[in-house]
């Protein structure tokens, strides 16, 4: 293993520090594929709805380290049964996860023809700063770090280390956005579960004198999501995001020259199938913040609308679906086009699901040695379950048409 000379640590407000004793580590953090998340908000729209929800995926993406970290390194069934190579896999694996990731949160996607997680594994795989250091370390390192994040490992601990219903990724995000939210729907005892975790049957498991700390966990999703992440004036400003961006693509279908000429920072993405790893690093949440600046001074009146309301938080009411015939013929009497003035949007969330051959579900290792799927031990994510899946629809609309 090489080692630092020295440990770095990074100040956490989460975990207090972030500690870095591998040299591989530290090095993937100096690459400008990494340094790019300091230029993403972990949030995107949310901040629209709680003003201090800044925080940056460069952030979340060291905290997600850090309690791998803490898992392989005080976790005992971790710590003994992980070979220190797959250690070293993992912890990667957990800093880099979202690498690909686009701006302004998922909106973005609406105009990516693949999803962050494809392109996380694209930029570990293929030419980059990160690879280089990657294969620098072993010839196979790129490639085991990928499977971990695509789930694919041979190893399904890793997998579930990093992306499961109890994972790094998820128990970062909730304690950081609920900390730079000032909101306290995400708190739940992070160092109980670290300390009841083990490895039972080849898969993670938490003893049953932890799992109410686990019912915790799952309600504070489940609160985050409708209090924070599905926010009505959050939705609002992703409304408008995704016409502003169906509209674009739609001048550009029109007239591509003069589409490309005026927004250049754009170009890529409008005329390629598939974004490479450089014209990823291009794109963050100040290039897109200066194309709406340019796109509010341009001439076509809708696309210079949707910006203007992005610059200047002038978002959309919402309502429920059953007075959309009304306001769809309010619209009309205005002189609004639906396509970018009205949506309809549909948020489902399920906080825990059961074990049903594609997801990990959580077990929970009884006192006897056994293990069991956490909804047939609680009564309380059993009643969760029971209710199925947590859904609400609003539509989306300019206030001036009432």
């Amino acid at each position: 293993m090489n080692k630092l000379s020295e440990e770095k640590v990074f100040r956490d407000p989460i975990h207090g520090y972030v500690r870095v004793d591998d040299s591989v580590v530290w090095q993937c953090i100096q690459t400008k594929e990494f340094q790019r998340l300091r230029r993403i908000k972990q949030l995107g729209s949310t901040s629209m709805a709680y003003h201090t929800g800044e925080h940056s995926r460069f952030a979340h993406s060291l905290g997600v380290y850090e309690i791998v970290r803490r898992m392989v390194n005080e976790v005992g069934d971790l710590k003994e049964k992980l070979t220190e190579y797959e250690k070293i896999t993992v912890m990667l694996a957990g800093l880099l996860h979202d690498i690909g990731h686009a701006p302004f949160s998922h909106s973005f996607e609406t105009i990516m023809h693949k999803k962050h997680e494809e392109y996380t594994v694209q930029i570990i795989s293929q030419k980059s700063e990160i690879k280089d250091i990657l294969d620098n370390y072993s010839p196979h390192l790129a490639d085991d770090v990928a499977k971990v994040i695509d789930g694919s490992h041979p190893n399904g601990i890793l997998c579930q280390m990093v992306s499961s219903q109890l994972d790094a990724d998820r128990m970062d995000y909730l304690l950081r956005d609920s900390y730079f939210t000032g909101t306290k729907y995400g708190e739940f005892d992070l160092e109980r579960i670290l300390r009841t975790m083990r490895v039972a049957d080849d898969k993670l498991a938490v003893k049953v004198s932890g799992m109410h700390t686990i019912e915790d966990y799952i309600m504070a999703r489940y609160h985050m999501y409708w209090q924070v992440y599905f926010h009505a004036v959050s939705r609002s400003y992703d409304v408008i995001l995704k016409n502003l961006f169906k509209r674009l693509v739609d001048l550009y279908k029109e007239n591509p020259t003069k589409i490309l000429d005026e927004y250049p920072m754009y170009r890529n993405l409008l005329t390629k199938e598939i974004l490479s790893n450089e014209d990823i690093f291009d794109l963050d949440d100040s290039t897109c913040l200066y194309s709406f600046r340019l796109m509010s001074k341009g001439d076509d009146k809708i696309l210079a609308d949707l910006a203007m309301r992005l610059l200047t938080r002038n978002l959309f009411k919402y309502s429920n679906p059953q007075n959309s015939q009304d306001i769809l013929s309010k619209l009309k009497e205005k002189g609004y086009d639906k396509q970018y003035y009205f949506y309809w949007d549909h948020q489902t969330q399920n906080p825990y699901t059961p074990y049903n051959g594609q997801t990990h579900s959580i077990w929970v290792l009884m006192d006897n040695g056994e293990i069991a799927e956490l909804s047939s031990v609680s009564k309380i994510v059993s009643s969760i379950c029971q209710n199925s899946t947590y859904q609400d629809e609003k539509i989306f609309f300019p206030k001036e048409v009432l």
